[in-house]
């Protein structure tokens, strides 16, 4: 899928996670998910995430890229940012994703820029917007995601 480019931290966020010897390019990278489909993140802040896929291997049966697929990029992304303004001490869960596609793309790559829309305590949300190479929208996203408190020594996940 290309070579890997490096994804540009702040520097207090890799300070940050630094201090609790977490690995960030592994934390805020795109999982599995997103490496079976060739996202790549390459720019992550609270107050901008940029990341790319190509729609190769990402398309329905009609040979345009899957809608699926650029719901996925957008998660990611605003996820990403969620977690970067939440911080260390929280963990972003999505609880609702919308998608509008605008035009199809068959080829090449697609970009995506998530801005924050609100940035709280317990909720954060993203604007997400696709564009193809020729910097035509293919799809605006907004993604809420929950900040739920990391306490490794609490609950857990479920609780």
């Amino acid at each position: 899928m290309g070579e890997q480019r490096h994804v540009q931290f702040p520097q207090e966020v890799i300070d940050e996670y630094a201090t609790l010897g977490i690995d960030l390019v592994a934390l805020f990278s795109a999982g599995h998910l997103g490496t079976r489909m060739g996202i790549e993140i390459t720019e992550a802040s609270a107050d901008r995430v940029v990341g790319t896929m190509p729609v190769e291997g990402n398309t329905q049966p009609y040979g345009l890229l899957h809608g699926g697929a650029s719901a996925a990029l957008a998660e990611t992304l605003g996820s990403i940012g969620s977690m970067l303004h939440a911080g260390s001490s929280k963990l972003a869960v999505g609880v609702d994703l919308n998608a509008t596609h605008h035009r199809g793309a068959r080829s090449g790559l697609v970009t995506g820029v998530a801005t924050p829309v609100h940035r709280g305590r317990s909720t954060a949300t993203y604007e997400v917007v696709i564009t193809d190479e020729n910097d035509k929208r293919v799809c605006t996203a907004r993604l809420t995601c929950l900040l739920r408190d990391a306490n490794p020594n609490g609950a857990g996940a479920n609780g």
